[in-house]
């Protein structure tokens, strides 16, 4: 079964990618450093950053813009606006080993969508592209333990409560958690 990354964890890539990394995380409110975009009037700016680890022997072209990224916000999964103007992508990076590039991203959206925020990345290595990988968080969450049967108060219980009952409805009848 998929399992969307948490922000912040860390997603190894897959078959002729093996030993490359890539993590989403620093995801937080932040206002762009050239200055807003009249597009995101109304809307909350955060940032994030995108991290690409090179853990082999060989180095990789990495490649990184704004046609490869997918950030969605709230229940919904509404498109937030992505700021090209203000984001540092990664262009033709050559990452030798044992070694990180690191794009920092700019995003806006409205502020009430913020607590869940889902990202999806492709990167593209040399000429070939990895698999698509997804991230889940929100911005401004403050973890707290979650009781069997409790009531969920806040964001992150409401996203912890949901991913419960997703992986018990995949596990089947007659398992427990």
């Amino acid at each position: 079964m998929y399992e969307p990354n948490v922000v912040g964890d860390w997603q190894e890539c897959d078959d002729e990618h093996a030993g490359l990394r890539v993590r989403v995380h620093g995801l937080e409110k932040a206002e762009p450093p050239r200055g807003r975009d009249d597009a995101a009037e109304g809307l909350t700016y955060f940032r994030f950053r995108v991290t690409v680890e090179n853990r082999t022997t060989a180095h990789f072209g990495i490649h990184l813009e704004d046609g490869q990224l997918d950030v969605r916000v709230g229940a919904d999964g509404e498109a937030a606006f992505l700021d090209w103007r203000n984001s540092q992508f990664i262009e033709g990076f050559d990452v030798y080993p044992l070694r990180r590039v690191t794009a920092v991203l700019y995003a806006a959206a409205d502020d009430a969508s913020l607590s869940q925020v889902d990202i999806q990345v492709q990167l593209k290595v040399d000429e070939d592209w990895t698999d698509r990988y997804l991230w889940s968080g929100g911005i401004d969450l403050h973890e707290s333990a979650i009781g069997v049967g409790a009531r969920s108060d806040t964001p992150l219980d409401i996203l912890a409560a949901q991913v419960t009952s997703f992986l018990r409805k995949e596990a089947g009848p007659g398992s427990t958690g």
